[in-house]
């Protein structure tokens, strides 16, 4: 054999080789399509699993097929309305003969969420279903939904702790000092905190007496929803004094737990499962604490949408208000505009809803929205808001077109005020012996300008602005809830409100939820409430991001001990004002943004603290 011949068969047999390899995995791929979606036709007679190892949200978090592919795929997302479907479809439906939650790894949601699905629980009891809970702990947000459950169990050396909302806020103040940089800050309202981590070494007293009065009502709200679902627990004696119920039960937090009756029993998962399986039947396995289990996917691929009827268009607005298109968890002013544009366009919908669940953002992008609304509203098309856990700041300023609002007691509201922060670095410049000259042709000219400071010309004009900014939106606020100026000038200033003192303020017309927002909205355009389905508009993710989502999505979360949750929950704080200083200096400079809403922070934030004061200077 030649030695050309032995190259040609090598080449070949490398060739064949890559041919094989290509063609399992594109049939890999086909697999794992095929099994990563839901199978409705999976669903049978058993207890519906509600394995929230991950986040309730008002709407999951945008993730691209290259987010997918380089990592950036966060802990999973529940949707609130698919958990109220699935709920809503189990109560009516004889094959779902309980229900399960699953509470081991759930990392939390908005209060107002939780309670909905609070509801959607005691629903299915009052179908005669049980409905059967299960964590390693329990904290104050698992707990809300726990709550509503038939059975709660607590594994043997899991525990209930309650820490309640509120907690520290980073202030940057002395780093900024060392670091020689200037900030300058334009605002307008005495309670607008957002701008003080970059101003101060501590809280103000007016953030700090609208922060008491907000987590006040808040925990009032949470103990109150408790209370009600489960009235034979000693929730004042649990909160007020635990360790005490720890020392008179032998040192045992699990016991201390189901003698207050925080919880029913003290149980394994084996145990916990063969319970479940006396009442829906073994799994086919027969394997230990196995029982007959419906998938929720599998659940919600059954019990589609309704499109039946006249459809009640639906916008979300979740999450951090930009400028441009959606991304993450940000919502996009110009993606939403366009999903309004296009619905009305197309004659999608016979009255809109707007569904806020956010603490504001850009003015500009909250103005586009806001006139996309005005829009709807000119052809005649009733336009009605509903808050979620959050409508703040320019969350409020987009809710301002509607002609009523429908909040709940935790809503939290209001922010009302305008800021704009300016980072410039000449004393840094100064410190490492660099100085700055130049020749300008206007004050305004080279404004602001980071290497020398700015000017008293463009500080009053950014004033101005910030003033402008604060006289339209409390305009905006006066005129369509048809209040004096100023008495909206009185209850603004900046200052958040839980919804029933917003209620109270008239900040919003009456409490309910999204169906009866959606209700309201069909009576508004002569329709039958019982005749018309909501009509989500949304992007919707290319078939690709979905397939690389759920395969790059973790299938299990860590199990946590309240302890540890409420040590995470502190690192994402620090996340949060690590993201909200990066979205800060890279954003627009004048915002309506609430800082003392209770928020989630961003997936993945690529830079820290030291990266962004470091990028921004050497970028000027």
């Amino acid at each position: 054999m030649t030695l050309a011949q032995t190259a040609w068969r090598i080449l070949v047999g490398i060739k064949d080789g890559l041919v094989l390899f290509f063609m399992l995995l594109f049939f890999g791929l086909i697999y794992a399509l095929l099994n990563a979606g839901p199978n409705a036709g999976a669903v049978r007679d058993g207890a519906l699993v509600l394995k929230l190892n991950g986040s309730i949200v008002e709407m999951a978090s945008r993730t691209s097929a290259q987010d997918a592919l380089t990592g950036s795929v966060g802990p999973r997302e529940f949707q609130l309305r698919d958990i109220i479907r699935a709920l809503d479809a189990a109560a009516k439906d004889d094959r779902v003969k309980a229900v399960v939650l699953d509470l081991t790894a759930f990392s939390g949601g908005g209060q107002v969420a939780l309670e909905r699905v609070g509801e959607a629980l005691d629903d299915v009891k009052a179908a005669k279903k049980p409905v059967l809970a299960y964590a390693a702990g329990y904290d104050d947000q698992s707990y809300l939904l726990a709550a509503h459950a038939t059975e709660i169990w607590l594994e043997p050396m899991g525990f209930a702790a309650f820490p309640g909302p509120g907690g520290s806020h980073l202030y940057f103040k002395g780093l900024i000092d060392k670091l020689g940089a200037n900030v300058h800050v334009y605002r307008v309202g005495k309670y607008k905190s957002f701008v003080e981590p970059y101003t101060r070494t501590e809280q103000s007293p007016e953030a700090r007496e609208a922060s008491v009065a907000l987590l006040n009502a808040l925990w009032a709200d949470w103990q109150a929803d408790v209370g009600s679902a489960r009235p034979q627990i000693k929730i004042q004696d649990y909160l007020s004094n635990p360790q005490a119920l720890v020392n008179a039960n032998g040192h045992d937090l699990g016991k201390a737990a189901l003698a207050a009756k925080v919880v029913d029993t003290l149980g394994d998962p084996y145990a916990f499962g063969a319970r479940v399986a006396q009442l829906v039947g073994p799994d086919d396995d027969k394997t230990a604490g196995g029982f007959r289990a419906i998938k929720l996917d599998d659940w919600l691929a059954a019990n589609p949408d309704s499109t039946s009827g006249d459809a009640i268009g639906v916008i979300t607005i979740a999450g951090e208000i930009i400028d441009g298109r959606s991304k993450g968890d940000q919502v996009g002013g110009d993606s939403v505009v366009r999903q309004i544009e296009k619905g009305l366009n197309d004659n999608r919908f016979k009255a809109l809803v707007l569904r806020i669940d956010s603490p504001g953002g850009s003015v500009a992008a909250s103005e586009k929205i806001r006139l996309a609304l005005m829009q709807v509203k000119a052809k005649g098309i009733p336009v009605i808001a509903s808050m979620g856990s959050v409508a703040a700041s320019g969350g409020y300023w987009v809710s301002t077109p509607a002609s009523k609002v429908f909040a709940e007691a935790g809503t939290v509201t209001g922010s009302i005020g305008v800021f704009g922060i300016v980072p410039t670095f000449e004393k840094t410049l100064a410190k490492l012996g660099v100085t700055h000259d130049g020749v300008a042709a206007t004050p305004l000219s080279g404004q602001p300008n980071s290497m020398a400071g700015t000017s008293k010309e463009f500080d009053s004009l950014m004033q101005t602005a910030i003033d402008s900014t604060y006289q339209r939106f409390i305009g905006l606020v006066s005129g369509a809830r048809k209040l004096p100026l100023p008495k909206v000038d009185e209850i603004a200033q900046g200052r958040v409100w839980d919804g029933a003192r917003a209620k109270e303020l008239k900040l919003v017309d009456d409490f309910g939820t999204l169906d009866d927002a959606i209700a309201e909205a069909a009576t508004q355009a002569k329709l039958d409430p019982k005749s018309v389905y909501p009509l989500y508009l949304e992007d919707q993710p290319s078939w690709l991001a979905n397939l690389f989502a759920g395969l790059a999505a973790p299938d299990e979360e860590e199990a946590l001990d309240p302890i540890t949750r409420m040590a995470r929950r502190q690192n994402k704080a620090l996340s949060a004002a690590i993201g909200d200083t990066q979205r800060l200096l890279n954003g627009p400079a004048v915002q309506v943004r609430c800082l003392a809403c209770p928020s989630e922070p961003s997936h993945v934030v690529r830079l820290n603290l030291f990266d962004i004061l470091i990028r921004r200077f050497t970028a000027s």
